[in-house]
């Protein structure tokens, strides 16, 4: 099985599994780094994962994958929070975030910037609109972006 199936089998499984036990899937990812094969799952919940939620997670979908079996060669799996600069992926994420300060990566300078940070203060089906430090509000085509994730400010 390809990459996208394996992670489209195990997106279904962690999705039922996250809703049974009240958290959110964030993401799935399938990688292969150097000679290894890594299955990571990146759950939330309000409050933040721990140690025990993501162990917890782990067992379950260690025991409904050895059941399913998709995926044929040898990998590590991996069960985390997405940590705190997690990519803003989707209208979920967007709309959790609204209000807060994003960082956007983009394909393109816009107005000679690649990276834009600001107040998430709205978004659309193609668009984000952000309000800058100089209460500049700019509208970013999604199409023109990169990644979008919180801006982590110690």
């Amino acid at each position: 099985m390809n990459r996208k199936g394996i992670i489209s089998i195990v997106k279904e499984i962690c999705e039922q599994l996250a809703d049974e036990l009240g958290y959110e899937l964030v993401d799935v990812e399938f990688l292969k780094e150097g000679s290894n094969y890594f299955l990571r799952v990146y759950l939330d919940k309000p409050g933040g994962i721990n140690l025990d939620d993501c162990q917890k997670v782990s067992q379950l979908l260690s025991d409904k994958l050895d059941d399913k079996d998709p995926i044929t060669t040898p990998y590590y799996l991996e069960v985390s929070s997405p940590g705190l600069d997690r990519p803003l992926k989707n209208d979920k994420d967007l709309k959790r975030n609204l209000g807060k300060e994003i960082e956007i990566k983009l394909y393109e300078p816009l107005k000679g910037k690649k990276i834009i940070e600001g107040i998430l203060e709205d978004y659309e089906e193609k668009t984000i609109v952000i309000r800058t430090e100089i209460n500049e509000i700019v509208t970013i085509p999604k199409e023109g972006i990169a990644l979008i994730k919180l801006a982590v400010k110690f």
